[in-house]
């Protein structure tokens, strides 16, 4: 049975900036809804990421509805649930935790989220050959994406190589063998020019961190580029794919889309992503670029 008041929260580290509240509350005001959604930065609180259960166990307690975790938790906080279900389970990190009848559910948005944004956002591009930058969490959640979506091969590299190496393992245990592979950085310049797109999961590009996660001479026509990052909407990736002619896909909308995944699971009720893409734009002080 649904209600009429709610109170959520973010637990991470350095979410100041996160658009997430205004995203919930926006959307929870148009459906007359009272909607409180907290901010909880473990750096503000002085804690580590290992404290991700106590904050979990006092939210319940204080009668939240629910909470999403970010970095650094997403992993950390699964011991401290009552159950997952099996996105969440399959991924090994939960973004969304529902308190239900005074239990802890684990969920995962970050999968279903970026695969609606890339099935609207780039719906024909071809996915024979895929190249992802990045294997922490939101790569993980992106890899999973993807494959899910039907790419035939999905080649992961990161900066820390045995993370890549654990990636394309557990890729290939849920998805079938030789869906996944890992490789080093240096090995780019072979893999782009024989792949169709490119997936970013990085931090590179964020606001804190400018620059481009690639050397941009990599980029060329047949590619799509597929970027994670929304704050800003349009990095400096997006800036150099479509400079050369590939098709993009910003981060917003996977932002978007998990958020009203969540707002599903809070809630019980239906958002409206469409609204929720222009509050996007609007919120990040710049209009979505439409490819």
């Amino acid at each position: 049975m649904t209600k009429d008041s709610y109170l959520v929260g973010l637990i991470g580290s350095g979410i100041g900036p996160s658009l997430s509240p205004a995203l919930h509350e926006r959307e929870a005001d148009r459906q007359g809804l009272r909607y409180l959604y907290r901010l909880i930065d473990i750096d503000h609180l002085g804690v580590g990421p290992e404290a991700v259960g106590e904050l979990v166990r006092a939210a319940g307690a204080l009668g939240f509805d629910g909470l999403n975790v970010t970095h650094p938790c997403k992993r950390l906080v699964i011991e401290h649930l009552d159950a997952l279900d099996p996105q969440a389970e399959a991924l090994g990190a939960v973004n969304t935790v529902v308190f239900e009848d005074g239990r802890a559910i684990g969920h995962n948005t970050d999968v279903t989220g970026f695969a609606a944004s890339f099935a609207r956002g780039l719906p024909d591009a071809p996915l024979e050959r895929v190249v992802q930058l990045g294997a922490g969490g939101a790569g993980a959640a992106v890899a999973h994406a993807m494959l899910t979506l039907g790419a035939g091969h999905v080649t992961v590299t990161d900066a820390v190589p045995a993370r890549a190496v654990a990636l394309a393992a557990e890729l290939n245990r849920h998805f079938g063998g030789g869906r996944a592979a890992a490789a080093t950085p240096d090995r780019l310049a072979v893999l782009v020019a024989d792949a169709d797109g490119i997936v970013h999961a990085t931090p590179t590009g964020m606001a804190a961190h400018p620059g481009l996660p690639l050397p941009a001479e990599l980029l060329h026509p047949g590619l799509w580029v597929a970027e994670v990052v929304y704050r800003p909407l349009e990095t400096e990736l997006l800036r150099a794919a479509r400079g050369v002619g590939c098709a993009t896909l910003d981060g917003g909308g996977m932002a978007v889309f998990q958020a009203a995944d969540a707002f599903r699971l809070f809630t019980g009720r239906e958002p409206d992503a469409d609204r929720m893409l222009a509050d996007i734009g609007e919120l990040a002080g710049v209009a979505r670029v439409r490819n």
